[in-house]
């Protein structure tokens, strides 16, 4: 990478001032100026003498790293540099045309030193001023978008790592509650047991899978639940009435695994449970506009900080926003005196 992009400024140092050479003959030309053999190592002096005083201030720029520093600080530096620059081109220039006699008939040979030098800046070292402007601007969008993408790769890197922490509670959180159901069947009716040991490990197997992806179907989804309700339903029995209102061109669409089991066991633990009759778990999947409107209702009453300040409703609101930023949207409502109702919203543009 280091050596491509020296090539690439090689490349450019003798393309730009190759370019101010040809420039000098177009003009030249254009003039009716006499082009000797003299006049053509003039020109290639002046290319020379660019490269090899610009080179310098590049190495000095990097040397003392001022490309590090914002543009306020490093203006009245560079102004310096450029007119330490400029002299350096020039005096060069001056000293190889006296050496070796590349003066010509030029009318600046008639001047004194000081006014030679003068004109010579007026004339060649104009051409510092933009290399330096374009020299520093290109790295200054260079670093701006360096710094743009790693801030980017960190904020990703973040938000993968907040999604794994958040999936390592989700499955043990779901495992607990679903042993706890197991074990009060253990001594009343050993054959169900057995049957809800086969459940829980199909529960199991897909949340295992789940954890390698970011969304799964929520057909995939749905299944889950479903066999996480048979198994509560042996604690619960008559006490838990479970309903279903699914579309069902909306089993295909991607939701967060183990975020619908997540709401529904928060249902339970928070509604359902703490009422003596029991009550009724709903789950309703539909279109809604440009969203997958998923809705869970249960028999119980909004009591603050059980279901605000809880895990479950956590971990949804902050995996919907770090999978779909403010486009998703959670809430969490009482509706008809006795039924709790959670609504998530999940744009479909961003999940096909």
């Amino acid at each position: 990478m280091a050596k491509g992009i020296t090539r690439y400024y090689w490349w450019c140092q003798i393309g730009g001032w190759g370019l101010v050479g040809l420039s000098n003959l177009f003009f030249a030309h254009i003039f009716d100026r006499e082009i000797s053999g003299i006049y053509f190592v003039r020109i290639l002096t002046v290319v020379a003498s660019g490269i090899i005083s610009t080179h310098l201030l590049r190495a000095f720029i990097k040397k003392m790293n001022w490309l590090l520093l914002p543009i306020e600080k490093i203006l009245p530096k560079l102004v310096i540099a450029v007119i330490i620059t400029t002299l350096v081109f020039i005096l060069f220039q001056m000293s190889v045309y006296q050496v070796f006699d590349l003066y010509e008939h030029d009318s600046k040979r008639k001047l004194d030193f000081a006014t030679r030098l003068f004109a010579n800046v007026l004339d060649r070292g104009i051409f510092i001023i933009p290399w330096t402007l374009i020299y520093y601007f290109y790295h200054y969008i260079e670093k701006s978008r360096k710094q743009q993408f790693d801030t980017l790769k960190l904020e990703s890197l973040v938000k993968e790592l907040e999604l794994k922490t958040i999936k390592s509670h989700i499955n043990p959180h779901f495992i607990f509650n679903a042993l706890n159901s197991i074990r009060a069947l253990i001594d009343e009716n050993p054959s169900r047991a057995r049957t809800a040991i086969t459940e829980l490990s199909n529960i199991l197997r897909s949340s295992m899978q789940a954890e390698k992806l970011e969304t799964v179907s929520f057909e995939k989804e749905l299944n889950i639940v479903k066999d996480y309700l048979a198994l509560e339903h042996i604690r619960f029995e008559d006490r838990l009435r479970v309903e279903y209102e699914i579309d069902e061109d909306t089993l295909s669409q991607p939701i967060p695994p183990m975020m619908l089991q997540t709401l529904v066991e928060n249902a339970i633990k928070h509604g359902i449970s703490k009422q003596v009759h029991g009550g009724k778990v709903k789950i309703i999947s539909d279109f809604k506009d440009d969203y997958h409107q998923l809705i869970i209702q249960n028999t119980g009453y909004l009591n603050g900080s059980l279901y605000d300040d809880g895990f479950g409703l956590t971990s949804t609101k902050n995996r919907l926003q770090l999978l779909f930023g403010d486009k998703a949207n959670f809430d969490i409502k009482e509706v008809n005196g006795n039924t709790v109702e959670a609504t998530v919203l999940i744009p479909v543009e961003l999940i096909h």
